[in-house]
């Protein structure tokens, strides 16, 4: 059960039970004494046994016990953790590092397996460069009764590059942007490695429809909800709009079943009346009217039949009645469902006559202010168009009908309206050659909160046509959002892009201009006629040197070449990119690049350590010198060979020596000094190796 304490302003906080925080503490705590002490110490068996204490409590009601991991807090039962506390802040950042998503630990958890577990989260992914979630699957699933599962963000790198430019309202558009990608790559159950971009909002819901009933499925879906909802609480602007857009469409699509449950996972009664009163801020109506009936059926509560058709009476005013009633009805919607969270609980008094006769009312579409001075009865233009697509029909006033839908709601709205229309349909033809055009696709791209999603089967009707208008775009959009949705609407349309994007990397100088550019062309994998490699690679900004290299990369004729500059250039980001494309395949020239940068004492520690493992296996007389020198400090007062200090980039070096050169007489007196070395991680690494 979750405690309500009250918040300053006086509204209801919803926090973790006494016993679930304590769990989370012993946990925390006995994760970093795994991380202190060698296997066999007498402090880790009190700690184990002091989780497994907790955990017996928990899960003997249940079964089982799931928790969601973000990057600074937890979510268990629906809740998510303070990320202002540092215990459980740490803890999460480590599951987060090691990229694990979620945890499952069922009854019948022992110390030992428990210890085990502990054992390998302890160990810090960023200095071994192995974090569990993206190794092999199987080691998620050592243990018999703890269950872990890999993180579903994945992909980021374009919101993240992003970090350095200085558009207004960034850091709330990048969050915006992670926590979509999240949800979405969650629900689609997507593997790390496999990309996920703008996924659209019915493929989010139909992927958590299709899903069966699993917790940790669940808890890590229920945690984006909550995160969401309380993003949209403080934050405005382009980004926030389209978050708020998608997450109210995915609310829409789910079945009623789905939702019920979801919100039945959000926690207890207090916990579940927080997340519909936050809806009432931040969702669209439709959403808001969902979500409210799910957490009344989800509580055991009753919402009169009536009241909930009156709600939906407001919400369609709210959506398609005319401008001057669509704020009011919104308002007053929203007032509403905060003044029925507290206290739903009657039955329905109405008789069923009564009850039919307000249903027909409900259904009836919102009247609309007149058209145009004169005219009484003048149709609304859904209406007109919907007649006109029936009879087949096209004219002028068709044609104005669809302008002013247009005009008012997008060209998403009136496009809805043809999605199941046989163009053979005269009607339908009329109005596809009428918006299919590029002067509308460009008034459509300057509209002030433009969703990218809504204008994508326009943009595939044009084709290559709509190319030169999303150029502009691109190049002129102050929203990161709009961008990087104009990116995957060119990324859409193919390697046939690749002359119009090269022509304007070529006239545009501009290095953000540069750097989305060359992303969609990595997009496409596509390096056009007439673009010079050179130039890209020699870019002054690091960050379209990334994009050259993420190019580059894929091509087989270049890919050399890419890697050998990577691994030269002074960017760290960089770096690490020719690290991890020469880990893959190392070209035969890049070991010298490697021993050139291993001489570079500016470089972090584990970029040093992921240099020296490219040169593992290599028998290159250029390898054998780089290793050397890392292991080494000179000469001894009687001549011998004097190591360097015992440094992790020194016990790596020494690892590959006793494996790759045991009997190379330079290797072996290196190897004869580290085995009677003081330091007792020298013998082992030695040891380790030559057993």
């Amino acid at each position: 059960m979750a405690e309500t304490p009250l918040r300053p302003g006086g509204e209801r906080a919803v926090a973790l039970s006494q016993e679930l925080s304590e769990f989370l503490i012993e946990l925390s705590i006995a994760l970093h004494r795994h991380g202190m002490y060698p296997q066999g110490h007498p402090s880790l068996l009190p700690a184990a046994l002091n989780v497994i204490e907790r955990l017996d409590g928990l899960v003997r009601q249940h079964g089982s016990l799931s928790l969601g991991v973000a990057r600074r807090q937890l979510v268990i039962e629906g809740i998510a953790t303070d990320p202002r506390h540092p215990v459980l802040q740490e803890l999460a950042g480590r599951l987060h590092r090691h990229h694990v998503g979620a945890v499952r630990f069922e009854a019948g958890c022992q110390a030992d397996e428990l210890s085990e577990f502990l054992r390998q989260l302890a160990v810090e992914a960023d200095l071994t460069g192995e974090p569990m979630g993206l190794g092999d699957p199987a080691r998620l699933e050592a243990w018999p009764h703890i269950r872990a599962y890999p993180l579903t963000y994945g992909q980021l790198e374009l919101v993240d590059d992003a970090e350095g430019d200085s558009d207004e309202g960034h850091e709330s558009g990048a969050r915006a942007a992670r926590l979509w990608l999240g949800l979405a790559r969650a629900a689609l159950a997507a593997p790390a490695d496999a990309p996920v971009r703008n996924e659209e909002p019915t493929a989010v819901a139909e992927a958590i429809n299709r899903h069966e009933r699993a917790e940790a499925y669940d808890q890590v879906i229920v945690g984006y909800m909550l995160q969401i909802a309380d993003e949209l609480k403080s934050e405005g602007g382009a980004s926030a709009a389209a978050l708020r857009r998608r997450i109210s469409s995915v609310i829409g699509n789910l079945t009623p079943e789905t939702l019920e449950r979801l919100v039945e996972m959000s926690g207890d009664f207090a916990q579940r009346r927080k997340f519909v009163a936050d809806a009432t801020r931040v969702f669209a109506v439709d959403a808001v009217v969902d979500v409210m009936t799910a957490a009344a059926n989800a509580s055991g509560q009753t919402v009169s039949h009536s009241i909930l058709r009156m709600l939906s009476k407001l919400a369609a005013h709210a959506d398609h009645g005319s401008v001057a009633t669509r704020a009011p009805a919104d308002a007053e919607l929203r007032e509403q469902v905060r003044s029925l969270v507290d206290g739903w609980s009657l039955p329905d008094p109405n008789p069923d006559r009564y009850t039919r006769a307000l249903h027909a009312m409900a259904r009836a579409e919102p009247a609309r202010a007149p058209a145009a001075a004169g005219t009484q009865n003048a149709p609304e233009p859904d209406r007109l168009i919907v007649m006109a697509l029936e009879m087949g029909a096209y004219g002028p006033a068709v044609a104005d009908a669809a302008e002013r839908v247009r005009q008012e709601r997008g060209v998403g709205a009136v496009m809805r309206m043809l999605d199941s229309i046989d163009e053979a349909n005269a009607g339908a033809a009329g109005i596809w050659k009428q918006i299919a055009a590029t002067p509308v696709l460009e008034e459509e791209l300057r509209r002030p909160a433009v969703d990218t999603a809504q204008i994508r089967p326009l943009v595939e009707r044009l084709g290559l046509e709509a190319v030169p208008a999303l150029l502009d775009t691109l190049a002129e959009a102050e929203s990161s959002s709009l961008r990087r949705g104009v990116m995957d609407l060119l990324a859409d349309l193919g390697p046939d892009i690749a002359p119009a994007v090269a022509e304007r990397v070529v006239r545009d100088e501009r290095w953000y201009v540069q750097r989305n550019l060359l992303s969609v062309l990595a997009e496409v994998r596509a390096w056009p006629r007439g673009l010079d490699p050179g130039a890209q690679l020699g870019h002054p900004d690091g960050r379209v040197r990334r994009e050259a290299y993420r190019l580059l990369l894929q091509l087989p004729g270049e890919r050399e070449r890419a890697v050998c500059t990577a691994l030269a250039d002074p960017d760290p980001r960089n770096l690490r990119q020719g690290i991890a494309a020469a880990r893959e395949r190392m070209p035969a020239a890049a070991v010298g690049l490697v021993a050139q940068r291993l001489s570079d004492d500016a470089l972090s520690s584990d970029l040093r350590i992921a240099l020296i493992r490219l040169l593992a296996g290599n028998q290159s007389p250029l390898a054998l010198d780089a290793l050397l020198k890392v292991v080494t400090s000179g000469k001894t007062l009687f001549g011998g060979v004097k190591l360097a200090a015992p440094a992790a980039e020194t016990i790596e070096a020494v690892r590959i020596l006793a494996r790759d050169w045991p009997s190379h007489p330079r290797a072996r007196a290196v190897l004869d000094r580290a085995r009677r070395s003081r330091d007792a991680q020298l013998r082992s690494a030695v040891r380790q190796e030559t057993t």
